[in-house]
Order: structure tokens, then C-alpha cells, then sequence
């Protein structure tokens, strides 16, 4: 069923991919709408075990409604970069479980379906903290193309780590615009402050309410947004990262943690800090393909 906008804007739901397929008809649909989106990829115990961790550290802010089974804002809402955001956000850069979550077998299963057979997967690992009420200020539309200085193979992997419905600022891809390149960019709000351009025929996007474990993979050169946050108290939670051919070219800002060039402190020592176990730690230090 299509949802069409009053801007003219239509919404289709996500064409649907399963790890089983065969690796020639995902790598051609992967080519041909620029995502992959698999359902119910990842366990949804290693989700909860995941989002536990990260509400331990938003606490006061953000809480879980048990009934629900989603995060809820206490007090008002925040912002990528706000006070609020500055304060929470360093802790849960510093969450061991947060940063070894895009290391799973599961997920790099996934990740070689399109990057061949040793992904090679970004150090910088990005947690979303969409709260309601503060429209306007949800990511606009924008290619990772550009914002990443991407080579030629990279990707991103985004993981909703509860369900997330149509008022919750679902993370949405307008298929077949990556066929187009990278495009040119001006000022928005927002997070990343830059939206790309769209042109008058792209009026088709793709969307679809998320259930725990959905796994969204996309191009590095396909445009996504997120819909805005409508909902009154539901935040949506989400980590993602990005990943690329082993020995692919990776600018060397991708090394940094997510926010690390301006908050104080936030740094891999500070992040390692508290870490029960050094294994895959500095994984990256020798990696063959930066610039």
C-alpha cells in the first residue's frame, strides 16, 4: 500500500532481503535500489542486552516504559550537540557492548554480502538519539558519500534496536539515488547541518515501520533521512556504523569516535578506559587503505 505526501511525496515500503538469498540476486538488488533491508537480522535479546546498556547511561533523561517496550523522555527534549546531549553522550561512546555490537558474526555476515568477504568495519560507531518535540531538527536528507569521504565500497549498517513506528522519525532511503553520484549540498538543520540535493523526479521513497533487530544496509552514495520524531514521549534509539572492502580507502576522520573533534575528552584512551577486555582494541592502527 502506497502513502503518498501532500508535497506530492510517495512511500513505499522497504523491499524485503533474506541472508539465504542467493549472493548474486542480493548484490543485484543491492546495485539496483542502493539498500538492503533484512528483518529481524539480529537476535532481539542482543538488542535489549544493547539498549539496557545505552538507557543506563541517558538515566534521568531517557527511560524504558516497560509496558511498551520503548525508551520514553523524562523533562525536555535534546538535540544532537545540545547540553543535554554533550552530558550522556560520551558515556555511552564508552560502553564496551556498544562498539563489539558491529563486530558480531551476524552482522559481518551481513555486511560481506556487499563488501566482499572481510569487511573491514569503521571504528567511528554512531548511536541516534531521536527524541520527540523537536521537529525541524531530525537529519535531512544527505549521502554518507559525502559527509564520510567515502571510497568506492563503502556502506552503512543501521540497526533499530526496538521497534520503531510510522511517529518515531523512522530512518528512510530514496531508492536508485545512488546511480546519480554525489550530490551538491547547502546548509540545513538538523543533525550533520548539510542536506543534498533532490531532484523534481525522486518522489519515491522507501520506509517502513521497524521491528527489533531490523537490519537497514545501504550505499554510501544513497540518499536517507529520518522522518521527524511526532510521537509525544517515544524516543527512538538506534546505533549504526559504516564498512567497507577490506584495504578500501578510508579518510582517516572515520578513525575518530562519533563527536570525538569537539568534546573534551571524548578520545579512545578515555573510551578504553573502562573496558574489561583489550582484544580489538586500536583493530584499526595498521589498516592498509587510509588517506
Amino acid at each position: 500500500m502506497t502513502t503518498p505526501d501532500p508535497e506530492g511525496v510517495t512511500r513505499l515500503p522497504y523491499q524485503i532481503s533474506h541472508p539465504r538469498e542467493p549472493l548474486a540476486i542480493l548484490r543485484e538488488r543491492f546495485s539496483e535500489y542502493g539498500y538492503l533491508f533484512f528483518p529481524r537480522a539480529v537476535d532481539a535479546s542482543l538488542c535489549s542486552a544493547l539498549l539496557d546498556s545505552i538507557l543506563e547511561q541517558l538515566h534521568p533523561h531517557v527511560t524504558m516504559d516497560r509496558d511498551s517496550g520503548v525508551p520514553c523522555l523524562v523533562g525536555e527534549p535534546f538535540f544532537e550537540t545540545d547540553l543535554v546531549w554533550d552530558e550522556v553522550y560520551p558515556k555511552v561512546q564508552c560502553l564496551e557492548d556498544f562498539h563489539r555490537f558491529f563486530h558480531r558474526p551476524e552482522l559481518a555476515r551481513l555486511m560481506a554480502l556487499v563488501s566482499g568477504e572481510d569487511p573491514f568495519v569503521y571504528p567511528m560507531k554512531m548511536a541516534r538519539i531521536a527524541t520527540p518535540r523537536k521537529i525541524g531538527f531530525e537529519t535531512p536528507p544527505h549521502q554518507d558519500a559525502y559527509s564520510h569521504h567515502a571510497g568506492p565500497t563503502m556502506a552503512g549498517v543501521w540497526v533499530a534496536l526496538h521497534d520503531v513506528d510510522s511517529s518515531m522519525g523512522r530512518v528512510t532511503v530514496l531508492p536508485r539515488s545512488h546511480t546519480r553520484g554525489v550530490r551538491q549540498v547547502f546548509e540545513a538543520d538538523g543533525v550533520g547541518g548539510v542536506q543534498c540535493h533532490i531532484y523534481e523526479d525522486e518522489t519515491e521513497w522507501h520506509v517502513s515501520d521497524y521491528r527489533q533487530g531490523d537490519v537497514l544496509l545501504f550505499h554510501s552514495a544513497t540518499v536517507h533521512k529520518a522522518e521527524p520524531n511526532t510521537a509525544s514521549e517515544r524516543v527512538r534509539i538506534s546505533v549504526d556504523t559504516r564498512f567497507c572492502d577490506h584495504g578500501a580507502p578510508v579518510f582517516s576522520t572515520n578513525l575518530e569516535p562519533h563527536h570525538g573533534w569537539r568534546i573534551p575528552g571524548l578520545d579512545w584512551p578515555a573510551i578504553y578506559g573502562g573496558w574489561k577486555s583489550r582484544d580489538g582494541q586500536y583493530y584499526w592502527k595498521d589498516y592498509p587503505g587510509l588517506f
